[in-house]
């Protein structure tokens, strides 16, 4: 990870949008709230990836009060019908999730068990909001990839209640354990070519 200060989210900024990446950064929570009310329109259709950024921010409730019809997985009571739900968010007009590493050159790294939320994050949806709490900030790759194995797999693997060495340790030793999350691996290194992607940086620690 590195300081979470303006100097370095100017650099990610900068890199971003040098990759046609747009990008912005808000304050704070609040901010990051009414940016997203003004970006999707009313009634749309609105995938959510697996997020507890998207949860802290309470944007479900917003996208409700503005008539979308929300595509969120985490409401299904089954397997089934998560995976219907998932498939019907990478199709919505449009899709937010939250990124597990951003680094100051301006790639987007991310870990999936299922891979909805990294698929979507390059096709499907028309449109695709990646929200970034300063805490997701790291210098490069290497940086990126250790935070996400000791920063966010495990306090996802516990609240997911997975039988998962990390769970326990707090570190990755590459399992094989059935509940495995690291199952697939995205570096988003410029603009998909068939979405308008857009990443708001929020100058708050949000999710893992």
């Amino acid at each position: 990870m590195v300081a979470n200060n303006k100097t370095n989210v100017d650099k990610a900024l900068k890199a971003l949008k040098d990759r046609n990446i747009y990008a912005e950064y808000v304050d704070n929570a609040d901010q990051a709230r009414e940016k997203v009310s003004s970006m999707v329109s009313n009634s749309s259709t609105v995938g959510i990836g697996g997020s507890i950024t998207v949860q802290e921010l309470d944007l479900e409730n917003l996208l409700l009060n503005k008539d979308c019809i929300v595509f969120w997985h985490w409401h299904g009571t089954n397997q089934e019908e998560q995976d219907a739900i998932r498939r019907k968010a990478m199709t919505a007009d449009f899709y937010i999730c939250s990124s597990n590493a951003l680094t100051l050159d301006g790639k987007l790294v991310n870990i999936d068990g299922t891979g909805n939320r990294v698929g979507a994050m390059v096709f499907g949806p028309r449109r695709v909001l990646i929200i970034v709490g300063v805490n997701k900030l790291t210098e490069n790759l290497d940086t990126a990839m250790e935070r996400i194995k000791t920063k966010a797999c495990p306090p996802n693997a516990r609240r997911l209640n997975k039988n998962t060495p990390c769970a326990e340790t707090d570190q990755c030793p590459d399992c094989s354990s059935p509940h495995r999350m690291c199952n697939v691996t995205t570096i988003i290194e410029g603009k998909p070519g068939s979405i308008d992607l857009n990443v708001l940086i929020v100058g708050e620690e949000l999710g893992y």
